[in-house]
């Protein structure tokens, strides 16, 4: 039998010019770092492979140069389909120069769309993404001029409406996986994350294409506990051992490895440093009051990642279940370039089936960051101007939480503030206002949400608001906050007032903990 083991070099030349590549990870996690570097000086030496079709579910990258960076380079891809781009400015710009056709899908359909396409279906039929950017009738997914073929459909199904992502063959899936054996069989253990790796294989294999696994080590055949493997030898090509470890192998983007990751071990949650009293903390100690008994819970990336950091610091982060959209449960989720990491995961499943979960509506609550907000509830974090962030997994998550929560602060660019004593002491205000007319890309719909009666809250240092079907309605603001002169003259649209109005809870502008009491 052929040997599978091989030099990166030997199996980047497996990749044909023109193909479509399927590629693993989240932020660093699971990331295959070190045939992604080596595909990019081969294209750079010799130009090849060239003109490839890139699919990948979550943002990967360090927002510089690692990751799906390495691909950001004119002629190298003709077509992008991906979940988030925020970290890869390098494919990004290609899309805003219009040099390659370029599409944003929500992170978890492109997750388990990997397992229609293994399947032979003709696509994913799903709810997610109606009334968003990505529904045909508004954007479709699709992000510049050059991008003019339609991907997503419109089908209706007994009077009611879904959308149909429709499937492609993968001719290249690209994943990192700890140990294999010469045969192929490969395990997760030491990856903080397993997210799509075995549909994405299966879809590379049912395509007539080829799976490549960056590993740490090579181990005797057949010594891989069965109940481990995660990739069975039959799907697998090429195996590429990073060795020397380096960082190429690091467990994430932040991390060499933190045993915590991957349960190995279990860390005292009191070793968690508390945060500090400025507007992140004044933003999730008021989220965090929104929390619910015994429930599921997801964070987002960035501000929403302060809740679970309160709630440790407040003893009620066992009251609830946190999840993160890549297969994480329970623990407490990592931000930054850990992002997508869990420290104390009671379990890690494969992403698609988390959001399986998701988009069923098992989640109790969601918090999720706020960019832009207009008049009628929409929200966008995707795209501001020539911009590109991307939706990752928002959409799924925002449209079906039986409950949302949106945190961000009131304005942004330059914002300064005092805060002590009870109070909010707004001393410069922020260059861009977010509470716009109209937002630039729908990334949420504020009008789904009042069709199916879903609750949805916006918090911000000095304002809350809830949705309605009238629109948004302001129901408190910050004590030391002044209504007209810090709230409604940096508001493009006049919200409705609450006759009810209420100020914020003090203690959340005190620098002792708040006694957080759930429920």
């Amino acid at each position: 039998m052929k040997s599978k083991i091989m030099t990166k070099e030997q199996a980047v030349a497996l990749i044909k010019n023109g193909s479509t590549v399927a590629v693993g990870g989240f932020v660093g996690c699971a990331h295959p770092e070190e045939i992604s570097a080596e595909m990019e000086k081969l294209f750079l030496e010799k130009q090849v492979p060239r003109d490839l079709t890139l699919v990948y579910s979550a943002g990967q990258g360090d927002g510089k140069d690692k990751g799906l960076n390495h691909l950001g380079h004119e002629g190298m891809v003709k077509r992008i389909i991906g979940g988030h781009w925020n970290l890869a400015p390098k494919i990004q710009k290609l899309a805003m120069e219009n040099k390659v056709e370029a599409y944003n899908l929500p992170q978890g359909t492109i997750s388990q769309l990997y397992r229609d396409i293994a399947a032979g279906k003709p696509g994913t039929l799903t709810h997610v993404g109606l009334k968003t950017f990505v529904d045909p009738r508004v954007e479709g997914g699709k992000l510049n001029e050059c991008t003019t073929e339609n991907i997503i459909k419109l089908v209706n199904i007994d009077d009611k409406e879904y959308l149909l992502y429709k499937a492609f063959p993968i001719d290249v899936a690209i994943l990192r996986c700890t140990y294999a054996d010469p045969d192929g069989y490969a395990t997760m253990e030491r990856e903080s994350l397993v997210l799509d790796a075995t549909a994405m294989a299966q879809a590379a294999k049912n395509s007539g294409g080829i799976v490549i696994l960056q590993v740490e080590k090579i181990v005797e055949r057949g010594s891989l506990d069965p109940r481990l493997v995660k990739i069975p030898g039959i799907y697998v090509d090429a195996i590429v051992v990073c060795s020397p470890p380096n960082e190429s192998s690091w467990q994430t983007f932040g991390t060499i490895f933190d045993p915590s990751f991957c349960g190995d071990i279990k860390v005292p949650l009191d070793s968690i440093e508390p945060l500090e009293l400025n507007e992140r903390k004044v933003i999730a100690r008021r989220c965090a009051m929104e929390l619910i008994p015994n429930s599921v819970t997801n964070l987002g990336i960035g501000m929403p990642e302060g809740v679970s950091i309160v709630a440790a610091e407040e003893g009620v982060v066992d009251q609830m279940t946190l999840t993160v959209e890549p297969g994480g449960v329970g623990g407490i989720p990592q931000g930054g370039l850990n992002f997508g990491a869990t420290i104390n995961p009671l379990m890690i499943m494969d992403q698609s089936v988390q959001f399986d979960f998701y988009d069923g509506g098992g989640l109790d609550v969601a918090f999720l960051g706020l960019a832009q907000c207009d008049k009628v509830g929409n929200i966008n974090v995707s795209k501001f101007g020539p911009k590109i962030a991307g939706c990752g997994g928002f959409i799924n998550i925002t449209q079906n939480a039986k409950k949302v929560i949106y945190c961000g602060t009131f304005t942004t660019g330059g914002l300064k503030l005092e805060i002590g004593g009870g109070k909010l002491t707004i001393l410069k205000e922020g260059r861009v206002d977010k509470f716009l007319d109209q937002v630039e890309q729908i990334t949420f719909s504020g009008e789904y949400a009042t069709e199916v009666g879903q609750p949805v809250l916006y918090v911000t240092e000095r304002a809350v608001f809830s949705l309605t079907e009238e629109g948004l309605v302001l129901t408190e603001i910050a004590p030391g906050v002044d209504l007209e002169k810090d709230i409604l003259a940096h508001m493009e649209f006049e919200p409705i007032v609450s006759p009810d109005l209420k100020l914020m809870d003090v203690k959340i502008f005190r620098e002792e903990p708040m006694g957080l009491k759930i429920g």
